[in-house]
């Protein structure tokens, strides 16, 4: 790549500090934006896209350790790989959220009932039970709900509306036995063609 470049006539300089540390944390970025996203299509149990995404995402590791390995004794290489890292951190945790797959288990404990919340729920078509329960300052309610994650932000913010005193708990749901609410039929927050066919 190097000779491409100065039969360009890119300066060498320019090419071993800028160009290709350049290249590395794009790379990188690349790589750890994917790993991201497959570990979360694996959680969820689409078999089809993750061994594709670990495909891509190790051609991609290994064009840019290579890079590092032929660049050895320059420092802009590690770092562009260091920061390559946590930059697709954050970019796959954003792909992540937007995203927005799957359900999510919300367990919701307060001190006194709430009829409010229960409307709330049916109304929404919230699949819910609730049960009377004993805290460590005496009787409490605990509601169980199962939910699209791109439905959770707006149920906590009426939870908290309505009993500021709620303690709650989220967790991911792998499968359900329900079909209407199969995980698998989830769709994304926002459209992207590569992975609404990943669903299918």
């Amino acid at each position: 790549m190097q000779e491409l470049m100065q039969s360009l006539g890119v300066s060498e300089n320019l090419f071993n500090y800028l160009i290709m540390p350049l290249l590395i944390f794009i790379a990188r970025v690349g790589d750890v934006s994917i790993n991201t996203l497959r570990i979360m299509f694996m959680m969820n149990g689409k078999k089809n896209i993750a061994p594709i995404l670990g495909f891509f995402e190790a051609l991609i590791w290994l064009l840019a350790i290579g890079q590092i390995f032929q660049n050895i004794s320059n420092p802009m290489s590690y770092i562009a790989y260091a920061a390559g890292f946590g930059t697709g951190t954050y970019v796959g945790m954003y792909f992540e959220e937007k995203l927005a797959l799957g359900r999510v288990l919300v367990r919701i404990i307060t001190p006194n009932p709430n009829p409010q919340l229960m409307e709330y729920m049916k109304e929404e078509n919230f699949r819910f039970t609730n049960v009377g329960a004993e805290g460590r300052y005496g009787k409490v309610q605990l509601t169980f709900t199962v939910m699209k994650r791109d439905a959770l932000a707006k149920f906590i913010d009426k939870v908290r509306s309505l009993d500021e005193k709620a303690f709650y708990t989220i967790e991911s749901v792998k499968r359900i036995s329900e079909d209407d609410l199969n995980v698998m039929d989830d769709k994304p927050r926002f459209n992207m063609s590569f992975f609404s066919k990943a669903r299918t």
